[in-house]
């Protein structure tokens, strides 16, 4: 099991003190917003509340899935950022729905290529560099690059082709189709990943000693999850706060659009970035890989699936379809990842090109 928490300093049998300071300010501050407005001072104390929330949901998370156990801990994770990220998106989207017609796309793309190749990227050189050589289950990475090709491919490649008249766009027959494809792509992974193939899954002896700390009682269990709750819900309204001062600084520095998109995946999956390099560190890359492609493929099978019934319920545009750049660094980052975990053995080489291929995405979505 990570231990994000343990690298914190924090014992696992207990509440850390400021795992509830931080939900409690970020709710506190979220009220203050809504009812007297913001001003610089209070954006800057909202972005700091949602930045200290977002490391909160994550240890509650984490709190919870200790309890549970390997491989459904990092599913928990997995899940508690695809929340926020998900919720995130709705929310801008229902605030500018003209406006936000490419946010799910350009945020469940900037996820994948963030955690294809800028988190497992790291993982392999910091895992490389320290150990020269790690090893993993490749019939896990196998299964879930597998589905991760098909999700992407149904949800950001194909609608550029199955509606010609439509642009990037499904029409609503399709984008029914594919939500619900999605769905159960990444629920049948779920069950592989937990049931059927729990042993794909399940870290492979390291060299370097596993630390096992004791599990949370129920009581803190039922605590971090409430805790969790209220750490997400002061995270989305932080979050649809902020946005309109994170889109002006966009403009004023003259980037694309599309930015606004890394700027929401890069906020959410900051702490399971850690927490993944903390593992391959530990010579766990296993649980590293467990984290990093289990939630890209929550990203997309759970975000594409609630941002479609969002614009369907509300009438709302939704494009999904990349452009030819796009496509090429999405085709270019599946290709990598099946020839680098094609193995079950990685060095730092396979590091240093994932992470060529992460700041090629940071320069063209900048420079474009």
């Amino acid at each position: 099991m990570i231990n994000l928490l343990g690298g914190l300093g924090v014992a696992v049998a207990g509440i850390a003190r400021w795992t509830w300071i931080w939900p409690l300010l970020a709710s506190a501050i979220l009220l203050i917003t809504l009812v007297l407005g913001g001003g610089g001072i209070v954006y800057a104390a909202a972005g700091a509340a949602l930045f200290g929330a977002v490391f909160a949901a994550v240890y509650h998370a984490e709190m919870v899935a200790h309890r549970v156990g390997e491989p459904f801990g990092t599913l928990i994770l997995a899940l508690a950022v695809t929340v926020i990220e998900t919720a995130l998106i709705v929310s801008v989207m229902i605030a500018a729905p003209a406006e936000k017609a490419g946010l799910a796309r350009d945020t469940v793309f900037a996820a994948v290529m963030i955690v294809c190749n800028g988190i497992v990227g790291a993982c392999l050189l910091w895992g490389g560099v320290r150990y020269r050589e790690q090893g993993f289950q490749l019939q896990g990475a196998t299964a879930a690059l597998a589905v991760l090709v098909a999700l992407t491919g149904l949800t950001m490649v194909l609608p550029n082709l199955a509606a010609p008249e439509l642009g990037p766009l499904y029409n609503k027959p399709q984008l029914i189709f594919a939500g619900v494809v999605s769905l159960v792509l990444y629920f049948a992974f779920v069950f592989i990943q937990t049931v059927r193939h729990r042993d794909y899954f399940l870290p492979v002896q390291s060299s370097s000693p596993e630390e096992h700390l004791p599990a949370p009682d129920n009581r803190t269990t039922a605590l971090s999850a409430v805790l969790l709750v209220v750490s997400l819900v002061a995270i989305v309204g932080l979050a649809k706060v902020l946005t309109p001062t994170v889109e002006r600084g966009v403009d004023y520095l003259g980037v694309p659009k599309a930015v606004v998109g890394i700027i929401i995946a890069a906020l959410v999956l900051l702490p399971e970035a850690v927490a993944a390099i903390k593992a391959a560190q530990s010579d766990r890359l296993q649980t590293s890989l467990n984290l990093a492609l289990g939630s890209a493929l929550a990203t997309i099978g759970l975000t594409i699936p609630a941002v479609a019934a969002v614009s369907i319920v509300l009438g709302y545009r939704l494009e999904l379809g990349l452009d030819g750049k796009e496509q090429g660094l999405l085709a270019l980052t599946l290709l990598l990842g099946v020839i680098t975990l094609g193995t079950g053995r990685t060095t730092v080489l396979q590091g240093i090109v994932h992470l060529v291929i992460f700041a090629a995405f940071l320069f063209f979505a900048i420079v474009p």
